[in-house]
């Protein structure tokens, strides 16, 4: 399989480069946790979400992803298997490349790598603030920042006002609290005109971002001689 060096690149090119594109439906299962990691995934439409379930059988949801990411690549650190599994959320087109050429795609295509390092870095700054929010940050705050990442505020293209409905167990699983929890601030949002939601979409306003840079945090207490 030839590998074309190029001073630019994009999907066409990942797709000429040995790469297909496949259309999966939501709800499709792109690969399973503990199948062969042989292949890395660009996504050119759509949304993906990537979950794990421990050896007490208790599933975590690891991130939601979307256009313009990539997913299974671990094979570069050495994994010779998946360690978590792929679900397509929506409708959604879906490059594959085989291990093989990818590599060669890494060491010959300038532009490849660079978009590819674009997104590991992104993707890190992203898995930091992620933590830095569980432990910070309220579960309300943590619904916010998660339904104003779904809607690509503050990303690299333009905020999508609307988005595909995610069910409100799969939101608390991202955000570390309980499904009620979330009918709550789901609610409270909606009557405070943040968001709106029917049975197969939410609407995300820009004002909802109030709710994620309010300043939540309590007078600190001094000791008598300060």
């Amino acid at each position: 399989m030839a590998v074309e060096a190029s001073g630019s690149w994009n999907s066409k090119g990942f797709l000429a480069s040995g790469g297909r594109a496949t259309l999966c439906r939501k709800g499709r299962v792109i690969f399973s946790q503990g199948d062969s990691a042989d292949a890395a995934f660009y996504i050119e439409k759509g949304k993906v979400k990537l979950t794990t379930v421990s050896a007490q059988a208790k599933e975590a949801v690891l991130g939601l992803l979307g256009s313009g990411d990539f997913f299974g690549e671990t094979f570069l650190a050495g994994q010779l298997t998946r360690i978590s599994t792929a679900v397509a959320m929506t409708d959604s087109s879906i490059v594959r490349i085989e291990k093989d050429a990818f590599v060669r795609l890494l060491r010959i295509n300038p532009a490849f790598t660079e978009k590819f390092l674009a997104h590991l870095l992104a993707r890190y700054i992203r898995v930091q603030a992620d933590l830095i929010d569980q432990l910070l940050n309220s579960s309300e705050k943590r619904l916010a920042r998660v339904l104003l990442l779904l809607s690509n505020y503050g990303g690299t293209g333009p905020p999508q006002s609307r988005i595909e409905k995610i069910s409100q167990h799969t939101l608390a699983e991202m955000i570390g609290t309980t499904r009620s929890r979330v009918s709550v601030f789901m609610n409270k949002f909606r009557q405070r005109g943040f968001i709106d939601y029917d049975d197969d979409h939410i609407d995300v306003r820009s004002s909802l971002l109030q709710v994620f840079l309010q300043d939540d945090a309590r007078p600190s207490k001094r000791c008598p001689n300060d």
